[in-house]
């Protein structure tokens, strides 16, 4: 019998594991957090938002796990990533694959510590909160979530097909050649819905829809594209639609198109928290350097100036550590970017 895992079953990973375990697939969600955990055993996973679900699930903490997996879907934070693969190589067989589910460009480390024939990346697009022990909320519409998926080399067929299976229980999964091509249509979304979401304390819609942010919003984005080209990659659709033809722009008259298109984009998805804020308000440490800050790194490789992202970074940090609020009065710090 197979054998699947979820490291780091928190707001993304519960339900997920609640799509699996409902669609008959026996997968453990791990996780850490006592209260978490006890609750997904005592009550089951419940979903809400913009569905309505309560799943009974199989919650286990690290140390209870045991034996070979054939798939970990790794869905913890990439602060310490290093550590937490190298925890999971015993757990690992020969045929074994980790599948990380993380921000930013998470492969290559991995690959590096677990060998790129164990390493599929994936990228998540839909949004989820957890609003309780044992409580999710999806922030995304049903018919607009979808998984994009690559492997490294020495994936198989058939291992990328069992992956590829057990994600549609949810939905849709897009198999890409162009692995780091998602990864940095991902990253620009992270980087400037996540990054303005957490300097302005909301969420992706009141990014969009902020007058006041969009011009720093676009030259967020715009930064994002200059460097992931200068980097090498070949930004790959986002749900089907090219977001360097819609948003890249050279003048006003496609710029002031850029920023009407902006809440219109993010309609669906306007409700999404980003995850960088859900950690601060727990008093947890966030991943701006696992997002906007890889944007600034490779800016600097490949010198392309970011300054809208290096500010970000910047506040994000003074917030986190209380030298700031999470507020959008944050926006006035841009004010000499204009």
């Amino acid at each position: 019998m197979m054998k699947y895992a979820i490291y780091g079953a928190g707001s993304l990973g519960t339900v997920l594991g609640a799509y699996m375990t409902k669609a008959g697939v026996p997968v453990e969600l791990v996780n850490r957090n006592k209260a978490h955990v006890e609750a997904l055993r005592e009550k089951g996973a419940h979903v809400g938002g913009t569905i309505d679900m309560t799943v009974p699930v199989k919650a286990i903490f690290p140390d209870e796990m045991e034996g070979i997996y054939d798939v970990i879907f790794l869905m913890t934070k990439q602060l310490h990533n290093r550590e937490v693969v190298e925890k999971l190589l015993p757990f690992l067989g020969e045929k074994s694959v980790i599948v990380t589910l993380q921000n930013g460009i998470p492969e290559p480390l991995i690959a590096e510590i677990a060998g790129p024939q164990r390493t599929i990346g994936c990228v998540v697009e839909w949004g989820a909160t957890l609003a309780a022990p044992g409580v999710c909320e999806l922030t995304s519409d049903p018919d607009s979530m979808s998984f994009h998926m690559g492997r490294m080399e020495g994936i198989t067929d058939e291992q990328l097909a069992l992956v590829k299976s057990l994600l549609e229980t949810m939905c849709t999964v897009e198999i890409e050649e162009n692995l780091l091509g998602v990864r940095w249509s991902k990253l620009l979304i992270n980087a400037t819905f996540s990054g303005f979401g957490t300097v302005m304390g909301g969420r992706f819609g009141d990014v969009a829809e902020s007058k006041e942010a969009r011009p720093y919003v676009l030259a967020c984005m715009k930064e994002c594209m200059d460097v992931g080209r200068a980097a090498g990659a070949v930004f790959a659709p986002v749900q089907g639609k090219d977001i360097t033809k819609l948003f890249y722009y050279r003048n006003g008259l496609k710029k002031a198109f850029a920023s009407f298109l902006l809440p219109i984009a993010m309609k669906k998805h306007r409700l999404i928290e980003p995850s960088m804020l859900q950690d601060m308000k727990k008093g947890k440490p966030c991943e701006i350097d696992a997002i906007n800050g890889v944007v600034c790194e490779w800016g600097r490789k490949t010198g392309v100036p970011t300054p809208v992202n290096d500010r970000i970074v910047e506040i994000v940090k003074k917030e986190q550590a209380g030298e700031l609020p999470l507020s959008k009065e944050n926006l006035k710090l841009f004010s000499d970017l204009r």
